[in-house]
């Protein structure tokens, strides 16, 4: 395959598609039961397939190279603009999540620290987030982004470091396996749900890596090769920390590790790392977007304060909503599940019906996966939405 920085990093997260929903998944397990675990395996499933109908998607026209671009062949002008919103929330609000991750998980750090500025106390976590966003503020600026594309492939050692440094915690630094959790949480179901759904939604650049791919044959491989990996690494991160602290887990597994532990640090300063590498590369698509619509151009000015404001929208929306589990569920609810389940369902049932009326198989199997992605959809966002208002 010949790749461009950014392909290679995109194909390269496909392994660890967000891997800030790692953080999530004992959380998500201890929401939904041992019984959830066959929901997780489920939507890896029908995400490999939907991934598969994305490529069948992209086969049937010459002139489809991006995820919006299919949203065109199937449902004109008006199916590439709900594709795009999707996309470009979804971008959004991981943003966000990114923001409070790294808020939490500097306040386990230093949870004493408060910020005083013209005589206003700000609390440590949202001083953190101020921080942070400064701090990232700069990379957004940037049209290439080739440097942050390399340096964030480094995103997958840390994830190997980040599972092996909390295995390392609960089987040699006291915690133990211990914990017996419970069989099933009917209440909590909505929310793992949601969160698994999270950890699989890569979809929105699946297009971009299959027509990189000089073997393009060898993309059905390539992609279960990775699910399977997300797959067992997520499946091993939530077994291992549901065993860990059961029902005691809190929306980040980092946040319940022992405090001044090696091992520990270890895992949250390995956490901290990827938002840095990652944030810009997810604003901006959005500001890329923004500026073609506004025809920006090469206005640097512009652009600057276009990608500003964004981090500044960013930065407030995760100052107002704080607890990162609901932020992540909200995210893989309504917005994960509809590009990864609802979209590609309805764009290939669509492209497929123009040469074949017959229905078979696949299709049933495709309306099924609608009507489990619409229930995701609406039960998961509503739970979400009611927990994030709670919260307030």
């Amino acid at each position: 395959m010949e790749l461009t920085p950014s392909q290679v990093s995109s194909i390269l997260s496909l392994f660890f598609p967000k891997r800030v929903g790692i953080l999530s998944i004992p959380y998500a397990l201890s929401q939904g039961g041992w019984l959830s675990v066959l929901m997780f395996t489920t939507i890896a499933v029908i995400c490999f397939y939907t991934g598969i109908l994305l490529q069948r998607c992209i086969d049937s026209s010459s002139l489809v190279k991006t995820y919006p671009d299919i949203g065109e062949l199937a449902f004109g002008r008006k199916g590439r603009i709900i594709v795009a919103i999707f996309m470009y929330l979804e971008l959004y609000l991981v943003a966000i999540d990114f923001m409070i991750l790294e808020g939490d998980n500097l306040e386990k750090l230093f949870p004493s620290v408060d910020f005083h500025v013209a005589g206003v106390k700000i609390g440590g976590k949202q001083g953190f987030v101020l921080i942070f966003s400064l701090l990232v503020l700069p990379t957004t600026w940037f049209r290439s982004l080739s440097a942050l594309a390399y340096v964030s492939v480094g995103g997958i050692v840390a994830s190997v470091v980040l599972i092996a440094a909390v295995i390392w915690v609960g089987a040699f630094d006291g915690v133990g396996f211990h914990e017996r959790g419970v069989l099933v949480h009917w209440a909590g179901i909505p929310t793992a749900m949601s969160l698994y759904s999270f950890c699989f939604s890569g979809h929105a650049v699946f297009p971009m890596i299959y027509t990189g791919m000089s073997n393009r044959k060898m993309f059905p491989t390539v992609l279960l090769l990775c699910f399977i990996i997300c797959t067992l690494s997520y499946g091993l991160m939530g077994v291992v920390g549901y065993l860990m602290y059961g029902e005691s887990l809190k929306s980040q597994v980092t946040l319940n590790l022992p405090s001044r532990n090696l091992s520990s640090s270890i895992a949250i300063y390995t956490t901290l790392i990827n938002p840095f590498t990652k944030f810009a590369l997810l604003v901006t698509p959005i500001a890329e977007a923004i500026e073609d619509t506004l025809h920006v151009g090469k206005n640097k000015a512009v652009s600057v304060s276009i990608r500003t404001s964004l981090v500044v929208s960013t930065t407030i929306v995760a100052l107002v909503v704080p607890y990162f589990a609901y932020a992540v569920a909200l995210t893989g609810s309504f917005l994960s599940g509809t590009a990864t389940m609802l979209l590609p369902c309805a764009c290939y049932l669509k492209i497929r019906s123009r040469t074949c009326r017959k229905v078979g198989f696949e299709q049933v199997v495709c309306v099924g996966i609608i009507v489990v992605g619409v229930g995701l959809v609406v039960v998961g966002t509503s739970s979400s939405l009611k927990q994030i208002i709670q919260s307030l």
